[in-house]
């Protein structure tokens, strides 16, 4: 989508605070001082067997961008494809299902959708919402000494390759399957309250590489501290057999350059953290002096987190302690 969007010129729009070429986890559009309306949207094949799952994933990590940029969602459209020719509508009203449930308990309004006839299943939705201009998240805009809190574990692109495999632990499935289909909801409610400098959420990129994206442009580094890092059940024993997604070779082949001593690091554990996640956790960089108050309350609502690195004045690298 970046090379097809690139080179692409639109009308300034004075309104219009982050459209495509910003890289940002949604676009922005300023209604007055206090309040713009943000917009987003993501579909993708299933990751699971059980339709009303999916839904629910799906819902999950649609809506995990608005809560990424700071904001609250308020609508959602559905997108489909469905092969109505092989499968039974029960199917698509599953997958629905499942999603309005996520949707409802986000206090979000399914209005409509799109469908279309296609070989293979794949569902998403679009979502708007609200959110302070002056309050919201950036994921391009580090501050020097800020500390990175993670809100979920990594492993589960690993995790859903496995399982594909078929012989995935009961164990490792659900727990994997139990993270993706929490909402980053009241986790972004309780962020909101502090001094953030950068959020966005762990998605295709895996946490390395959404960590290169913020710094990319800037004059600062991070690093990041693995053995603070929590993973789901195996996800070590998994990646350790190669059973790693292809997206996550593909994300340290784009973003090796920005990683300190990349060829001697362990390979292994930097599949981990190139590891592409559905429904990932949220990233926020946070004052220092507010970091331990921010984990403690995250906690206290049985959300995980942890601090798992820091923003440095190497500019450009990314220091991988492990």
């Amino acid at each position: 989508m970046d090379r097809a969007l690139s080179g692409l010129k639109q009308p300034h729009y004075a309104n219009l605070l982050i459209d495509y070429s910003h890289a940002e986890d949604a676009g922005i559009y300023q209604i007055n001082d206090d309040l713009a309306l943000v917009q987003t949207l993501d579909f993708f094949p299933p990751i699971v067997d059980d339709p009303y799952t999916f839904g629910q994933i799906s819902a999950c990590n649609a809506l995990s961008d608005i809560y990424a940029m700071g904001g609250i969602p308020k609508t959602a459209m559905s997108i489909v494809c469905f092969p109505d020719d092989k499968l039974d509508i029960k199917i698509l009203r599953q997958i629905m299902d499942g999603a309005l449930n996520k949707l409802i308990e986000a206090e979000t309004a399914l209005v409509g959708g799109h469908s279309i006839s296609d070989s293979d299943v794949k569902f998403g939705l679009s979502v708007s919402g609200f959110v302070n201009p002056k309050k919201m998240f950036h994921n391009n805009k580090p501050r020097l000494g800020d500390m990175f809190i993670l809100t979920k574990p990594l492993g589960s692109g690993i995790i859903n390759t496995v399982l594909k495999a078929g012989f995935a632990s009961k164990e490792a499935v659900n727990a994997a399957t139990e993270q993706m289909i929490q909402l980053n909801k009241r986790a972004s409610e309780i962020a909101s309250n502090y001094d953030i400098s950068c959020g966005t959420d762990i998605t295709g990129f895996g946490l390395l590489g959404h960590l290169v994206e913020i710094i990319q442009h800037s004059e600062l580094g991070i690093k990041v501290d693995y053995a603070k890092i929590e993973l789901l059940p195996q996800v070590e024993e998994y990646a350790m057999m190669g059973l790693v997604p292809a997206g996550a070779y593909k994300n340290k082949m784009y973003r090796k350059c920005f990683i300190d001593d990349y060829e001697k690091l362990d390979q292994v554990k930097l599949d981990i953290l190139f590891d592409p996640q559905t429904s990932g956790g949220l990233l926020l960089g946070v004052n220092p002096n507010e970091a331990d108050d921010l984990l403690k309350e995250l906690l206290a609502a049985n959300i995980d987190a942890f601090i798992c690195g820091e923003i440095t004045d190497r500019a450009k690298r990314i220091e991988v302690v492990l």
